[in-house]
């Protein structure tokens, strides 16, 4: 076996890095700048959300602090805010429910569909999208647009949802005159219910329509 001495081991470190150290040294700068890129864009994020977070409180605090139209107009302008600044943040569609709330009280129906429908297009959480689809659905009731309201609801919800789904299907079916099938919303939003006593209207609202039977 032949060992090398120590120059001839410099001797071919030297001609290694001549062929190949440019390349070598350009592959490590990108893979650095990928995984410091990679690190500030995560730092970006974190910021972000944190700076949404806290902008979402003070819109809560405004909106539920209930001290009259001032303090839900600031909410409604924070709102605002957290839509524009934040808009690629969970909370900005939080925030446009809100809005939604807050214009189906001061009677702008149409606002508050835009709002819904907004969020219905471009949530990526199966229980945020649910719930907007129900408040839509209430919505487009308060239009006249019943028929539309059921078909916004979609396909049955899971968990904890199904139960207010189901009930405001009942609603609207009820409001068509369509008796027997809002009974049988009505029974399946109960059935779907861990607390019966939990929604005591609910009941109400299937006692009447027996005594109707």
């Amino acid at each position: 076996m032949t060992y090398e001495t120590e120059e001839e081991q410099v001797e071919k470190i030297k001609e290694l890095w001549k062929q190949h150290g440019v390349p070598l040294l350009t592959g490590v700068v990108i893979a650095l700048a990928g995984v410091f890129g990679w690190q500030g864009w995560t730092n970006y994020q974190d910021n972000q959300a944190a700076a949404a977070s806290e902008l979402y409180q003070a819109m809560l605090e405004a909106v539920l602090a209930d001290n009259g139209t001032e303090d839900r107009a600031q909410g409604a302008e924070l709102a605002e805010q957290l839509r524009d600044e934040y808009s690629g943040t969970r909370y900005a569609q939080f925030a446009a429910l809100m809005q939604a709330r807050l214009a189906v009280e001061a009677g702008d129906l149409a606002s508050a569909e835009g709002l819904l429908n907004e969020i219905v297009a471009d949530a990526d959480d199966p229980v945020l999208e649910a719930v907007a689809r129900q408040r839509l659905a209430r919505v487009l009731a308060a239009q006249e647009r019943t028929e539309e309201g059921l078909e916004v609801l979609g396909e049955e919800a899971s968990g904890a949802l199904l139960a207010s789904q189901q009930e405001i299907r009942g609603d609207l079916l009820l409001a068509l005159g369509r008796e027997d099938e809002a009974r049988s919303a009505y029974q399946a939003a109960l059935a779907a219910l861990e607390d019966h006593q939990a929604r005591p209207q609910l009941q109400l609202k299937l006692d009447d329509l027996a005594e109707e039977a």
